[in-house]
């Protein structure tokens, strides 16, 4: 590894002296109360009256008072509005794969209310992740791909799936205290619905209290685009919980992704959060910006009576993945009981320049087989040097999830949060 000595002289002239700041999700009371639902399959929310299908081409209101059922592809387009009052309830259709699509310069409006959060849920009376489509918004920010020009068709209408352009301050509407359970069909011989695709979405879109349970694709996938989110909560996802591509420029904060091992996936390309830059090297435009995700107070859990039986019988993975040529800065965060925390891309070199874009600081990791890795290496020594050099500030633990976090079994006030002092009583251990 060449002058990592050096860097490190650098980074203790910027470092933050303070290493006692508060790791994982954040806030003076639970902000995870009222507004998630942690069995949703419990939940009677009632039969629908209203069918919304079709293509909607003009400003468009859904009522709480009514029950709707989302039929098959539904497009907002035209530039219309689509909004969505607090408590409404849509259900996505499972004989029709119902999907809800935000077409380029039409806006999404579900501006729910933590005590009366929006509701998108499958119609089956055993719910299952996949039952139906999902929720796609497709801007015209900015993306890696050749030409500006995206597609997110799978099974859609291709004249109507583009997306991507110039506009970074673009605002493709508002999507806070809102929920989407049992979403992420599976298209036949292609790929599987991301719950909630976000594809070029600027920086003028509001995205805050976004729950996630049951996905049977990824939870939360985001592709280009420039975007702030915040307090995003990935339940149980059978793929990713957050997959960043095609050159994001995304500022992501105080958020939750829960796994369980009996439920999540334990192959190639399912993790808590991948960061790629693309999806195909041929279609990539690298004099444009590639991927740059910059997280803080991220908590990453896998949900296991015995992590370390479940990793010894293969059933866990790492939880973060980084790809070659993709940029992370995760900083006062939590990753605990995986296999290990963090894998890096055996394409990406480890030197200088790569770990100045690949940052792990202030980080609590527990209860890991291993922290972090070059993938296909077992030999990690000069990483484990780096990352644990004390400037850096990161803490090693093996505490029980349930010593760990407030009362992380408790499926009524559920909080991951960390319990007072472990951080302070754990520091050093490595």
């Amino acid at each position: 590894m060449k002058k990592i000595t050096q860097l490190i002289c650098v980074l203790l002239t910027v470092a933050s002296m303070n290493a006692q700041q508060e790791k994982g999700i954040m806030g003076y009371t639970n902000w995870l109360n009222n507004w998630t639902e942690f069995k949703p399959n419990k939940v009677d929310y009632g039969e629908a009256n209203q069918i919304l299908a079709g293509n909607i081409s003009v400003n468009t209101k859904l009522l709480k008072r009514n029950i709707y059922v989302l039929q098959g592809n539904v497009y907002v387009t035209n530039n219309a509005v689509l909004t969505i009052e607090p408590g409404t309830v849509i259900i996505g259709d499972f004989e029709t794969k119902g999907t809800l699509v935000i077409t380029k310069g039409a806006q999404l409006v579900a501006d729910g209310l933590e005590t009366d959060p929006i509701v998108f849920t499958s119609n089956r009376s055993m719910k299952k992740a996949g039952d139906w489509g999902g929720i796609v918004i497709l801007g015209d920010a900015p993306i890696n791909k050749f030409g500006n020009v995206g597609s997110y068709n799978l099974d859609l209408d291709p004249t109507m799936t583009t997306y991507g352009g110039d506009n970074v301050a673009s605002n493709s509407g508002v999507l806070r205290f809102v929920r989407i359970e049992f979403a992420g069909k599976k298209v036949k011989g292609l790929d599987t619905f991301n719950a909630l695709t976000l594809a070029a979405v600027g920086n003028k879109t509001v995205l805050e209290n976004i729950m996630v349970s049951y996905a049977g694709g990824d939870s939360f996938g985001i592709l280009g685009g420039d975007l702030n989110a915040t307090k995003f909560v990935s339940y149980k996802s059978v793929n990713d919980d957050f997959k960043f591509s095609q050159g994001v420029q995304c500022r992501f904060f105080n958020s939750l992704a829960v796994r369980s091992s009996y439920f999540s996936s334990t192959k190639d390309g399912s993790r808590c959060m991948e960061v790629r830059s693309f999806e195909k090297k041929s279609e990539t435009d690298f004099t444009k910006k590639q991927t740059l995700v910059v997280a803080s107070n991220i908590t990453m859990v896998n949900d296991s009576e015995n992590i370390n039986a479940d990793i010894q019988a293969g059933l866990v993975k790492e939880a973060v993945y980084v790809a070659e040529n993709a940029s992370l800065e995760m900083k006062r965060s939590v990753i605990s009981g995986f296999n290990p925390a963090v894998l890096l891309d055996s394409k990406t070199e480890i030197n200088d320049a790569n770990l100045k874009k690949i940052k792990f600081e202030e980080m609590y990791f527990n209860l890991c087989k291993g922290n972090i890795f070059t993938e296909y290496n077992s030999n990690n020594e000069d990483l484990e040097s780096w990352y644990g050099n004390s400037v850096f500030f990161n803490v090693y633990s093996q505490s029980d999830n349930k010593e760990t976090f407030i009362d992380i079994f408790n499926p009524k006030k559920p909080d991951f949060r960390l319990q007072l002092g472990k951080i302070t009583a754990s520091s050093g251990n490595r």
